[in-house]
This record gives C-alpha cells, sequence and structure tokens, in this order.
C-alpha cells in the first residue's frame, strides 16, 4: 500500500494564481528563494489532514490578494489501495468546505483517507516554549494512529468551552455542569489513552532503529496534578474540582493541562536544555520514529512535510535524512532555497523550482519545459 498525492492544483491560493503540480509518489524537493511561495504549497497540502493546517490560519488568510475571490485546492489521493478527488474550497473568506469523491464531507473525514506530519521551522522553539505547542505536535502524531483523535479533541474542546462559560458566570448548579462533564469525561479520557498509546509506539520504533538522529526519552506529564487515568476518574475529578475552577474561571483537570516531556537520551539532557541543533535533530528524530511506527502498524508511512529542514542539518545528516525518507516510501514534501540542498536525493525525488514574479508564484517540474 502507499499513501500520497498525485496531483495538485492550487488556485487564488496565497501567492499561486494557479498551480499544478504532477506527482508519482517520490519525495517531492521543492527549491526557490525566500517568498517565492514554496510553503504555501506544503500549507495547501497540510489542508488534506484535518485541523486548520501548518500555519493556522483562517480560511480568508489564506485567499489570494489582492483578488480575494475566495480559493480552492483539488488533490488527487492515493490511500491504502484506493484513489480519492478531493476538493478544498473557500469562498470570499467564508469557512473553508470539503468534498471527498464528490460528496460533502467533514473536516475531520480528511483523517480517514489521509495521515500527515509536518515539521516547520516555527517548531524549531517547541521544547521551549509554552505546553500548547507540544501538545499540537503530539496530537498530530496521534491523528496519524486514530483518525478519530480529532472527532474526540472537538468534543473534549466545545464541552470545556461550555463549562469555562459556566465557570465564568458563578454558575453553582450542580446540574448545568454534570452532562458537560460527562461529555468531557468520554472524550478526555479518549484523548489521554491515545497519547500515552503515541508515546509508546514512538518509543518503540525509536528504539528499533539505527539513525543518525537522536533517540529521546519521552513522558506525558501534568502541568499540575496528577491526570485522573480512566473516564469514570476524570468525571470523579472534575466534579470535585468545580470550587477551585469556579475560583480560576476555567478547568484545571484534565487532558488539556497535559505536556509532552522530553530528554535526549544519550546525554540525559532535558530537550529544553539541549542546543539548537540537538532540538532540531530530536524533532526529526521524533518525526521519523512516528512514520516508522505508523508504517509497521498500517501498511504505509504518513506524507511527511518538512519546511526548510534540509538548511539546519549538516550534509551528514541531510543525507541521512533523505535515507531515512527513501527506504520509508514515504511522499517527503521538502523546501529550501537552492537546488543543491537536494542533490544526495537525486532521481530518487521529483525536483520543483517556485519563482515569483510581480506577487505571482509560478511552479516549474524538473522535467517541464
Amino acid at each position: 500500500m502507499s499513501l500520497c498525492l498525485t496531483h495538485l492544483t492550487l488556485s487564488y491560493f496565497r501567492s499561486h494564481r494557479r498551480s499544478v503540480i504532477a506527482c508519482d509518489g517520490r519525495p517531492v524537493a521543492i527549491h526557490g528563494p525566500n517568498g517565492a511561495g514554496k510553503t504555501n504549497i506544503l500549507e495547501a497540502v497540510s489542508l488534506f489532514s484535518p485541523g486548520r493546517g501548518l500555519r493556522r490560519a483562517g480560511a480568508a488568510d489564506m485567499a489570494r490578494r489582492p483578488e480575494a475571490l475566495g480559493w480552492k485546492l483539488t488533490g488527487a489521493l492515493r490511500s491504502f489501495g484506493q484513489h480519492h478527488e478531493i476538493e478544498i474550497w473557500s469562498e470570499q473568506g467564508a469557512t473553508r468546505q470539503l468534498r471527498i469523491d464528490g460528496k460533502t464531507a467533514p473536516q475531520t473525514a480528511l483523517g480517514r483517507v489521509a495521515r500527515l506530519l509536518w515539521l516547520i521551522p516555527s517548531m524549531d522553539r517547541l521544547w521551549i516554549e509554552g505546553a500548547e505547542g507540544r501538545r499540537r505536535f503530539l496530537d498530530r502524531m496521534a491523528l496519524s494512529f486514530f483518525p478519530g483523535h480529532a472527532d474526540a479533541a472537538l468534543a473534549y474542546e466545545k464541552a470545556m468551552r461550555d463549562r469555562n462559560r459556566l465557570l465564568k458566570d458563578q454558575t453553582r448548579d450542580a446540574g448545568w455542569y454534570q452532562a458537560l462533564e460527562a461529555q468531557m469525561a468520554t472524550a478526555g479520557a479518549t484523548l489521554h489513552a491515545n497519547r500515552r498509546a503515541t508515546i509508546d509506539w514512538l518509543i518503540a520504533a525509536q528504539a528499533g532503529a539505527a539513525t543518525a538522529f537522536p533517540v529521546a526519552d519521552l513522558a506525558l506529564v501534568q502541568t499540575e496534578g496528577p491526570m485522573p487515568e480512566d473516564e469514570d476518574a476524570l468525571r470523579s475529578a472534575l466534579a470535585g474540582s468545580r470550587a477551585r475552577d469556579l475560583l480560576a474561571g476555567r478547568s484545571l483537570v484534565g487532558p488539556h493541562r497535559s505536556d509532552l516531556a522530553a530528554s535526549y537520551a544519550a546525554k540525559g539532557v532535558a530537550a529544553a536544555d539541549c542546543s539548537t541543533g540537538e532540538q532540531k535533530a530530536l524533532l526529526i528524530s521524533l518525526i521519523l520514529a512516528n512514520a516508522r511506527a505508523l508504517s509497521a502498524q498500517i501498511g504505509a508511512p504518513p506524507l511527511l512535510l518538512l519546511d526548510e529542514v534540509a538548511a539546519h542539518l549538516d550534509a551528514a545528516r541531510r543525507a541521512a535524512l533523505f535515507d531515512e525518507i527513501c527506504a520509508l516510501g514515504a511522499q517527503a514534501w521538502m523546501t529550501g532555497t537552492g537546488a543543491e540542498l537536494f542533490d544526495d536525493l537525486g532521481d530518487r525525488a521529483q525536483h520543483i523550482e517556485v519563482t515569483e514574479t510581480d506577487g505571482i508564484s509560478h511552479v516549474r517540474q524538473k522535467d517541464q519545459t
């Protein structure tokens, strides 16, 4: 089985008025100057998974300026022995819409046909910033294993928002809380179990691989107090925390208080205390471990989006990264400013040049004139 895009069209998306890319399953190496529109292509691919994409932007922000006519992405996806036609669009800033094989579908349905992971420059500070970014990073990996993870996250966040509204209004009637806490407990227990399983699989995948990237010791921790381990315990903890939550005006117990802790295993140093290069290498190690674990479980690695990853690695690690991607058989979409950054890939990858003229991005594939 394989998982890859075989065709991608961007229409009035960001800097692309109309760009068409034909793919064959190999990694895609995209080069061009800064500001040409390379990352915009990766952002377009990231929208073929649930969520807000790698930039977490609103639909209106993705429209090409100055036209602001709306935008559309179409893609042909080869997924687990099936072919899917996917259309994603937004009209004049409205919430983006989705059709899979001609039928309207919710965004969460993408998790059942596509599995994506990404690494972008803004994530280089992941280990030294707040826990929210690390939760998103972990949840993206969990989503690759559990397509229903996005549904659980949405259900939990909605119930928690409603409960927080009651807390801010200083509502004290227990009856108002019980139904919301039951919803939070069901969805929250699922989130927690998925995250724990994901970390276990990542640890196993790292242990079983010879790689140029460091092994990370991983743990799921709570920023305050213990995390209840099952649905009943979480429901009881939420009920027991109401008085404290009323004082805080928000929910203080649950998986939204979890954090991903990591350290450089060989050195015994917390990721936050590692050098910038070591922190980047740990991130790449986890992405590769995720891809290996997923490939072993479902028979295909996820699509990988690696923005400007080559520029931050020395020549040896860059070559090792390319070798790992090709050995996995993953369709990795990678960007870099110079074509020479991808020389080690040779014909193992498709090579695309992106240029910009008068604010319009132009895409040229190596085998095209």
